[in-house]
């Protein structure tokens, strides 16, 4: 009896360069986020790769929103 399965889906690995590029930084930076453990990541063999997901979930935990407070009267002396 063969089991047939969904095809699984694979996100595309970026490499260091390719996420530096992507941030508008050198390759310094993701390999620091990658040494602080401060995004996902994933070893193969001797190389490194950042899921997709994992620096699109660094980015928008990064994202700040605006502040809106109504504005102030001044006050004329």
């Amino acid at each position: 009896m063969t089991v047939h399965r969904p095809p699984v889906e694979v996100e595309r690995p970026l490499t260091v360069a390719e996420v530096a590029e992507l941030l508008g930084t050198t390759k310094r930076f993701p390999r620091r986020l990658i040494a602080e453990q401060r995004i996902r990541f994933v070893r193969v063999g001797r190389h490194v790769r950042i899921p997709e997901s994992a620096l699109q979930a660094f980015i928008e935990a990064g994202v700040i929103e605006p502040v809106t407070s109504p504005r102030r009267r001044r006050r004329v002396a």
